[in-house]
């Protein structure tokens, strides 16, 4: 008996040892269901619905979370100067002030030269006939010029020395501007210097200048040497590394341009002091004044009179890409240098034109061919 009950309280005592384990083995894939189906949507949810702020990017990994620079308040912005508001000011006020159009609307053409223009001649056949829509000034550093067109005489500024790549350079280019700019009918103002010749007619340059509304300033990115290699950090804060530029100096402006440069002492004298960009969409990043840089040199390809063709004026003037080549040394080997070539379409009013309107450099000498091929050259 004792056995037997010994038994059947054994045999409870099991049944009730072996209940809770029968209930805990249905319950538990319950709850694993449950808790798997509750991370699942929790992942899809932060999958659909990213996270934004800076905790929940470090939980989760996703394309939409910005770096960590990204969520640190903004640097405050530096304080201008005294100059540099003066100057953010006038520059502002005159790109506002509406436009006094004259009745006939001139082009300036200013003549930077050590002496006498070998050129005259072909520059009195590009002028005739057009007397009321342009003006001349020339700019002779070293020597009295001889004149051998009307429209050249008298036309002088007072002038000073001028050496190559100084700042003296720059002093020329803003007197030019100022005595131009006291004729209040130059509109359009054009440097050129005594080498230059005209590729196109008068009335396609004045046409060309006049009906749009940005000025030609050659204006590139070279992070080589002879480019931002130049920058200076005493240049700071009003000139950045990353607004450096490099271009050729011979321009064509607008008038509001024209007025800013020559208003200009702030900049004037920072690259005056230490380098030994202002309304960029006013301005087109390429010169109308075609040179050859092919041959590698500090200056540009000279022509002689074996080399003016009309072939060569031809493919001048069908020339409708700016190409510059930078000075990046970004590969340097024994036997190659790889270098930057940047080619932009020239645009003129957004349409796709040639791109130049002048050309140098040329020697005296190519003065006789000039003439003979400037009625067909300047046609083509």
């Amino acid at each position: 008996m004792k056995t037997s009950q010994a038994w059947r309280l054994g045999m409870k005592d099991m049944q009730i040892l072996h209940a809770p384990r029968h209930r805990s083995h249905l319950k538990k894939p319950t709850w694993i269901i449950v808790l798997v189906s509750l991370v699942c949507m929790f992942l899809v949810c932060a999958y659909v619905y990213p996270p934004r702020n800076l905790a929940a990017c470090y939980v989760f990994s996703s394309s939409s979370c910005k770096a960590l620079s990204n969520w640190l308040p903004p640097a405050p912005a530096r304080e201008l100067s005294d100059e540099e508001v003066a100057a953010r000011v006038i520059i502002k006020e005159i790109l506002n002030a509406p436009p006094n159009m004259p009745k006939t609307p001139k082009i300036a053409f200013m003549f930077l030269s050590p002496g006498t223009l070998p050129f005259e001649r072909l520059w009195d056949k590009f002028f005739q006939g057009n007397e009321d829509r342009f003006s001349v000034y020339t700019h002779a550093s070293k020597d009295k010029p001889v004149h051998t067109s009307r429209y050249f005489i008298d036309r002088e500024i007072r002038s000073d020395k001028v050496v190559w790549g100084k700042i003296s350079m720059v002093d020329a280019e803003r007197r030019l501007l100022a005595n131009a700019l006291k004729d209040p009918d130059n509109q359009h103002f054009v440097l050129l210097s005594d080498s230059c010749i005209p590729l196109r007619d008068f009335d396609y340059v004045y046409n060309y200048l006049m009906y749009t509304n940005v000025s030609f300033i050659d204006s590139f990115t070279d992070p080589g040497p002879h480019g931002s290699g130049r920058y200076s950090e005493h240049m700071l804060p009003e000139v950045e590394k990353k607004d450096f530029r490099k271009g050729a100096q011979w321009f064509t402006m607008k008038r509001q341009h024209a007025v800013i440069i020559t208003a200009d002492s702030l900049y004037y004298t920072i690259f005056r002091d230490y380098c030994k960009m202002l309304n960029p969409e006013g301005i087109a990043n390429w010169s109308v004044t075609h040179v050859d840089w092919s041959e590698g040199k500090w200056h540009p390809k000279s022509y002689r009179a074996q080399d003016v063709t009309y072939e060569l004026m031809k493919n001048i003037t069908s020339i409708t890409e700016s190409v510059h080549v930078t000075s990046d040394e970004r590969v340097p080997t024994v036997l190659l240098v790889q270098k930057e070539v940047q080619v932009r379409p020239c645009l003129w009013n957004g349409m796709r034109r040639p791109c130049y309107l002048f050309a140098r450099k040329f020697l005296p000498e190519t003065l006789d061919n000039l003439l003979l091929l400037f009625s067909n050259y300047t046609t083509v």
